[in-house]
Parts: C-alpha cells; sequence; structure tokens
C-alpha cells in the first residue's frame, strides 16, 4: 500500500523502490528519507543501483514500482520535466557555442522568467565566475566547467539537485578543491542535494548522511562517522575505508562487553558495536587504531583496556603522514597497521611486536559474512 504524501512530509522520500530490467533486479526494494536542505550521498560500486535510484528520481527512469515524494508530492509517474529537480552530469553538458552567460540562462530564456541577468549574475558570483561570464566553455579549466555545470542547474531553484557522478573527469587534486567547493554551494543556497558516488572520500568529505548501496539495496544508511567507526556489515566494513578483520567465537559476555575468542587470543568487544547473529563472529579494527611496539617495550606501555595481539612485522613502508605496518599474526592471519608518523624510527621487517588498541574502538560482524565482500577484485586476490 503506497504512503500518503501527508506521511513523508518536506525533503525526498522513496518507498518500496523498485527497477527491473526483465529478470535483472537493478533497485529491489529500497527505502530513502533525506531531509529537506541536507546533503545526501548515494554510494556503491558499479552496477549497485545508485545511477539508476538517481534516474527514477530525476524521471529518467520508469519505476517498475514503488513510490517518490518531493516535498510531501507523489512524482513518481510524472515525467522530468514536470519534477522539481535538475541534474548535473559527468561530462557537464554545456553548449560550446554560447558564452557561460548564456549557459546558465538557457533554461530561464526558455521558460520567459524575469530578471534573468541578475539572477545568472549572481549565480555566477555565488561560484567567483562572474568576471568569466562571456568566454565560451572550452576557455576553461574543467572544475569552473564544473562549477557552472552546477550553477546552471541551480539558477532554476529546483528543490532538490541531482549530481551523477559530477567529479569523476576531474585530477585528484581538482576532485579534493571540488569537494569543498561543491559543500559550500550546497551550504549557501540550501537545496537538497543528492550526490551518487563510487568514491568513499568523496562520500564523506561532502555528505550528511551516506546510502550505502550493494547489489540494488541499501547495506547501511546514516552518518560518515557513524559509517565508517560501527559498520554493520563485512561490505560497508571493507568498502568503507580498510578494516582488518579476525575469524573468532563469541566466548562469553558482562557489563556491556562481548568476549570473542581468535587464534590470537581473546579480544573484548561493546556490546553495541556488535552485529554478528551468531557465535562465530568477526572480530573487526582500523588500521589506524592499531599501536604498534617492538616485544621486548610493549609490557610497560599496553593499557589494561586495550585488546593485543603478538605478530612479526612482514612489510614496512614509508607513505608520508604514516607508515603502513603488514604485520603476521596467529592463526595464519595479517594485520595492517597505519602509524603516524611522529619522528620516530621505522620499525624493519621481521622485528617481533605487539599491537594493541582501545577494546572501545573495536566491532563485530556476522562470521557467516564473506570476508572479502567490499573488496575490489585487486584487493580480493
Amino acid at each position: 500500500m503506497t504512503e500518503s504524501a501527508d506521511a513523508v512530509g518536506s525533503g525526498l522520500h522513496v518507498r518500496g523502490l523498485v527497477k527491473k530490467y526483465g529478470v535483472f533486479t537493478a533497485v529491489d526494494g529500497i527505502d530513502l528519507d533525506v531531509p529537506e536542505g541536507s546533503f545526501f550521498a548515494l554510494l556503491g560500486p558499479s552496477g549497485c543501483g545508485k545511477t539508476t535510484t538517481l534516474r527514477m528520481v530525476a524521471g529518467l527512469e520508469e519505476p517498475t514500482s514503488g513510490a517518490i515524494y518531493i516535498g510531501g508530492d507523489d512524482v513518481s509517474r510524472r515525467r522530468a520535466y514536470q519534477r522539481p529537480v535538475n541534474t548535473v552530469f559527468q561530462n557537464y553538458a554545456l553548449f560550446p557555442h554560447l558564452s557561460i552567460f548564456e549557459n546558465v540562462a538557457f533554461g530561464l530564456r526558455r521558460r520567459r522568467e524575469s530578471n534573468i541577468d541578475k539572477r545568472v549574475m549572481e549565480m555566477l558570483e555565488l561560484v567567483e565566475l562572474a568576471h568569466l561570464a562571456q568566454r565560451k566553455p572550452t576557455q576553461l579549466s574543467g572544475g569552473q566547467q564544473q562549477r557552472v555545470a552546477v550553477v546552471r542547474a541551480l539558477v532554476n531553484r529546483p528543490q532538490v539537485l541531482l549530481l551523477d557522478e559530477p567529479l569523476g573527469a576531474l585530477d585528484l587534486k581538482l576532485r579534493r578543491q571540488m569537494q569543498l567547493e561543491l559543500k559550500r554551494i550546497q551550504m549557501d543556497v540550501g537545496i537538497t542535494f543528492i550526490h551518487v558516488t563510487h568514491d568513499q572520500e568523496e562520500a564523506m568529505t561532502m555528505a550528511d548522511t551516506i546510502a550505502v548501496m550493494n547489489q540494488g539495496h541499501v547495506e547501511q544508511l546514516g552518518e560518515p562517522a557513524q559509517l565508517y567507526e560501527n559498520p554493520v556489515s563485512v561490505f560497508v566494513a571493507n568498502f568503507l575505508g580498510q578494516s582488518n578483520l579476525l575469524r573468532g567465537t563469541a566466548s562469553g559476555s558482562e557489563s556491556g562487553w562481548i568476549t570473542a575468542s581468535t587464534p590470537a587470543g581473546a579480544l573484548r568487544i561493546p556490546k553495541e558495536r556488535s552485529s554478528a547473529s551468531g557465535s562465530d563472529v568477526l572480530v573487526g579494527v582500523r588500521p589506524e587504531k592499531l599501536h604498534v611496539h617492538e616485544s621486548a617495550d610493549a609490557g610497560a606501555v599496553v593499557p589494561g583496556s586495550h585488546n593485543s595481539v603478538t605478530g612479526r612485522i612482514v612489510d614496512a613502508s614509508f607513505i608520508g603522514v604514516s607508515t603502513q605496518y603488514l604485520v603476521d599474526i596467529a592463526g595464519g592471519q595479517q594485520l595492517t597497521v597505519f602509524s603516524q608518523n611522529t619522528g620516530t624510527s621505522l620499525l624493519r621487517p621481521g622485528t617481533d611486536v605487539v599491537l594493541h588498541w582501545d577494546a572501545a574502538h573495536t566491532f563485530a560482524l556476522d562470521g557467516a559474512e564473506d570476508v572479502r565482500s567490499g573488496l575490489d577484485d585487486s584487493e580480493a586476490e
């Protein structure tokens, strides 16, 4: 039964959205609630359904079933031009024969709106391009063209701006600059932004809320820090950053803590950070949470509140702000450690070490899950 418009209120709301292509289900009954004026990201690998979801919101694809509400109105069956949305694509789609001013003014002129000159210049000033208003797109850098594409969509005053991998064509340095620029623009105009990306850093830098998608459904939804610190599945733990996962068995619990037995020793996990449904668990900790000490020095520096395991360094790589260590531990498993560079000497391969971390930073996932889920092909090999 379709939810009433009164029940969903303002913002963007998706209910039971499904898209099938023959026997293949691209989007499998997802629900989303995007508050008005927020920056929301759909994050996931290629083929997860994020772009198909965006295209259904835009009106470029018709849902097989489900409903899409914008500002309380059901727009599921409306044509794209009848919806209060605009879309920015990766290739910008600027008109090469028109000036920047006329590119931004194009939609306003088609609708015969008033105060066109004023509205266009306000938008160009927002992105600090007013002085380039009479140039053609080919005379602008990639980042400048991207900003023009955004304000061309914003000048029409949509309720929702949809961004489909808008930074994908930019180099790394410019992409990082534009992440901050897009977030600033969104905060200045106060319009709801829905951003599709496969780039985890991009989503975490810009979005207030992220929906991590996998195989047509939403794996986990929440604020960036919440998803990173407390993933509820192996896919999220691996896809959103990097995780160390140790196989173990839950052997007891008390006072808000679970104890898991692993080949490397007993480890403690906060109960609220466990999503395991049975006794078989994957004990997780992020690489930057670990501290590494030579075995001979570790006795005096490992707090009682910390989990610890012993091992031997098999690789050490200096990567600027940190050193990455690969450490073999009991049970044939290997842990990754990111150790911040503070001027201390580099530990060499072959060194026996103790790894320790605050037990509060430990999480537990269902041991029945594939430990490689969420890794790309090169990482999974």
